[in-house]
């Protein structure tokens, strides 16, 4: 049994529930994302939040798998001063709602301004709830984004065992870990890292506060990255506890930290 710790199932098809089921895919965590253009207005993001806390989360369920989402302001649309303040102010309404479990995903895109004063009032937010806390990794730039994060989590002064530094790669990975958060790893095919990469990098850094997810969207990538991942692992010499314990009970312990999530 397999937990996708974020993937975003709103650019998926139906079919992919399936495949997902039938590959051992019980549950999966949804972040809020980027849709691919920018938005007219903070409704349309609201719109969004409500589409995810309801019909997603209706959709996943017929097909036997757990839904459960992170609300936030992404990085990118944080850029939009006005989008970003008008949801904001708003978004702690949504936070408490039943299958919400976190605050993601948040951090820096380009690392603006912009963004670092909407991911600092977001972090303080789920600090406030006792929440977890999803954070995007910039794709350029991405040493300099961990650093900056974690200067504004330390300013913050949120929980750092409740924060997952998500889309690590060789260059990030040690980093990340030399800090008391969990380290996210997305195996996702051309733009971030493979499941060899990735299996590979576990071999160096072991299991224990590591989360494997897909990342899957509307681009070139695959929703069955978790247990095509299992595969690899098996194939490189990892026993079963170790594949069950990194690909299952990593997340379902991390996410046990909300209130609004269910544990299997």
């Amino acid at each position: 049994m397999f937990i996708d710790p974020h993937v975003h199932m709103y650019s998926r098809t139906t079919d992919d529930y399936e495949k997902m089921i039938l590959s051992g895919i019980k549950t999966v965590i949804e972040p809020s994302f980027w849709l691919g253009q920018a938005r007219t207005s903070s409704k349309t993001l609201i719109d969004y939040w409500e589409y995810l806390i309801n019909f997603e989360r209706a959709r996943a369920r017929e097909f036997g798998i757990n839904h459960y989402c992170a609300i936030s302001v992404n990085p990118k649309e944080a850029n939009n001063s006005q989008l970003a303040n008008e949801s904001l102010d708003v978004m702690a309404n949504y936070l408490s709602k039943e299958g919400v479990v976190a605050v993601g995903e948040i951090g820096f895109d380009m690392i603006t301004k912009e963004e670092e004063k909407v991911f600092a009032r977001q972090l303080v937010m789920a600090e406030e709830l006792k929440m977890p806390v999803i954070i995007h990794t910039p794709h350029i730039n991405k040493v300099e984004g961990i650093k900056k994060t974690f200067d504004i989590i330390k300013n913050c002064n949120a929980t750092k065992s409740r924060i997952i530094i998500d889309h690590n790669t060789e260059e990030t990975i040690e980093l990340s870990l030399s800090y008391d958060v969990i380290a996210g790893i997305t195996v996702y095919p051309y733009t971030k890292v493979s499941s060899i990469r990735a299996v590979n990098m576990l071999k160096k850094y072991g299991t224990d506060r590591i989360l494997i997810n897909s990342s899957a969207d509307w681009g070139v990538s695959d929703p069955l990255s978790v247990p095509k991942t299992a595969i690899q692992m098996e194939k490189d010499g990892f026993s079963k506890n170790e594949i069950e314990q990194l690909l299952f009970h990593n997340p379902n312990n991390f996410f046990k930290q909300s209130k609004n999530y269910v544990p299997l």
